[in-house]
């Protein structure tokens, strides 16, 4: 018989392998990741058409948007600049203690 763990239980172990600031590190990538594929499709382009634009090949895109991949920034300004886009620096918002 299998001898399963529950995804909780998975969860917490691996959470405890991170410090709080690779978590927010992990996130970051996360939104920054989503709001270039939503910059893609606002610009109504496949992962061909973007692959055509930029010189990346698709299946780079695609393990970007799958998260199989983290991108450098010189990919993402890439990515970005075709569409319109750019990244900046802002500073962070403080979190309510």
């Amino acid at each position: 018989m299998y001898n399963f763990k529950k995804w909780k239980d998975v969860k917490k172990e691996i959470e405890a392998d991170f410090t709080p600031e690779d978590i927010e590190e992990i996130e970051l990538e996360k939104q920054i990741i989503l709001a270039t594929i939503e910059a893609r499709k606002n610009a109504n382009l496949t992962q061909q058409q973007l692959s055509e634009k930029t010189g990346i090949i698709q299946s780079s895109i695609a393990k970007i948007e799958n998260f199989a991949r983290t991108p450098q920034y010189t990919t993402l300004m890439r990515l970005l600049y075709p569409m319109g886009y750019t990244l900046k620096v802002v500073p962070l918002k403080k979190k309510k203690t």
